[in-house]
């Protein structure tokens, strides 16, 4: 499973010319679902998502959670961050996990943020496109893998 995550002063998700999600100071991620993926990939995810310090504290050094700035999550599911442009120029697929699979496991990093760690979670529809406004503040943005291939 892979995450980008994005340091945001606001993000918002519109599926057909309506807001589906919407965030103020938080967190944006991404979230690609492979083939061989499951809970413990979602456990991972989660827990590295809530607790990336990636916040500024009080003397100007990232060292704070989305949990410590009681920040917000905008979270979407992007299949295509698992797109593969090794060979050529049009991205393969092939890792990425069916539709009802990720939908499973997408759902299960999102339950984790919200009942494990608390933090508020905001969505966009799975599966349908959408449009992504992200306000990227630093810019930071981190990937995470949790196969820990990079």
């Amino acid at each position: 499973m892979r995450a980008v995550v994005q340091r945001v002063t606001s993000a918002d998700v519109t599926v057909d010319g309506k807001i589906t999600g919407e965030i103020k100071n938080g967190l944006m991620v991404l979230i690609g679902v492979e083939n061989e993926d499951d809970d413990s990939d979602a456990n991972y995810i989660a827990k590295k998502v809530a607790n990336l310090r990636i916040f500024d504290d009080e003397n100007g050094v990232m060292n704070n959670s989305v949990i410590d700035i009681k920040g917000d999550i905008l979270a979407v599911s992007q299949f295509t961050l698992l797109g593969d442009v090794r060979k050529g120029n049009r991205p393969s697929y092939t890792a990425a996990a069916k539709p009802e699979i990720a939908n499973d496991i997408y759902r299960t990093v999102i339950d984790k943020l919200k009942k494990e760690h608390g933090v508020h979670v905001e969505e966009g529809v799975f599966q349908t496109e959408m449009l992504v406004r992200i306000n990227n503040h630093g810019p930071v943005t981190i990937i995470i893998d949790s196969k820990k291939a990079f």
